[in-house]
């Protein structure tokens, strides 16, 4: 059996019940459950359609993300998430650039690193380098006034927690952010990249090797290991090049508002939900929603 996700976003929920009606029609599907009023409902069918994708870009165009997945496995125990426009809305590498005055630059060099244009490790490189005699206490400073939230983050973390899910947040970004973001979220643990600072200045590199996209698959690899779990228990979440060996390897891999070559390789791709819609595809409603 095979269960269809609809959702849209949860500030502008568009799920109509005629576009739910029709789809069940059209799929041969079972009773539909509402997961959410108006944003997040659920059916289940005997197999994967062959028009899915077609549906799926149809219903694009209306707000609406459309996941079909099988039904057994899906609720997941072990989250594994990147940090950097996922977690929270921002680069935060591109928010010390600001800092910095090199933000332009170094924006253009994250958004085509993050599309698989370069290479990930050069490109951090020449991306920190940047940074060097910027005062160390910066990095307090970016936290507290530039970094936000991803929405529905706190819902994902504690709802996934309370059934007993392990949480881990793997980022190509820095230390310095991600023991921040993973204490206020309630992450189990957090890997990153070090950035090297003496005398309270950054100097412009970055502890070897670098967290790129091999060391996210190790971290899959060794979490799972550690747990005495299946990578088939795994629900990953990004959005860039450098997420795609973990979101191609987890048992769910879903692309967050990713770049299109990131959501090509992806067969949960949520564009307009927020970080709720992880929950939605596991199915849970959101009467179940814990917060932390």
């Amino acid at each position: 059996m095979y269960t269809v996700t609809l959702l849209s976003s949860p500030t502008e929920p568009r799920l109509e019940t005629s576009l739910l009606g029709a789809l069940q029609t059209a799929w041969g599907g079972g009773d539909a459950r509402w997961l959410a009023p108006n944003e997040a409902a659920e059916f289940e069918i005997g197999q994967k359609p062959a028009n899915q994708w077609d549906v799926w870009s149809d219903v694009q165009a209306l707000g609406v993300d459309l996941v079909v997945q099988p039904t057994a496995g899906r609720r997941k125990k072990m989250l594994l998430a990147d940090m950097d426009s996922t977690m929270i809305n921002e680069e935060c590498i591109d928010e010390l650039a600001e800092v910095a005055g090199v933000g332009a630059y170094v924006k253009d060099i994250t958004a085509k690193a993050m599309n698989g244009e370069l290479d990930f490790e050069g490109a951090l490189t020449e991306r920190v380098a940047l940074l060097s005699g910027l005062d160390e206490d910066i990095i307090a400073q970016v936290l507290a006034e530039r970094i936000t939230l991803m929405s529905g983050g706190p819902a994902l973390l504690a709802t996934m927690k309370a059934h007993g899910a392990y949480a881990a947040l793997v980022s190509g970004g820095f230390t310095a952010f991600t023991a921040s973001i993973a204490s206020k979220l309630g992450f189990d643990e957090n890997r990153a990249n070090i950035l090297f600072a003496e005398g309270g200045k950054l100097t412009g590199k970055v502890a070897m090797p670098i967290l790129g996209r091999e060391a996210k698959v190790q971290a899959l690899e060794e979490i799972t290991a550690r747990l005495g779990i299946a990578e088939q228990d795994v629900l990953a979440v990004g959005d860039g090049a450098n997420d795609l060996g973990m979101l191609t390897r987890a048992g769910s891999g879903v692309a967050l508002h990713a770049k299109p070559s990131v959501a090509a390789e992806c067969y949960i791709r949520i564009n307009h939900g927020d970080l709720t819609a992880l929950l939605y595809v596991q199915g849970y409603s959101k009467d179940d929603f814990k917060t932390a």
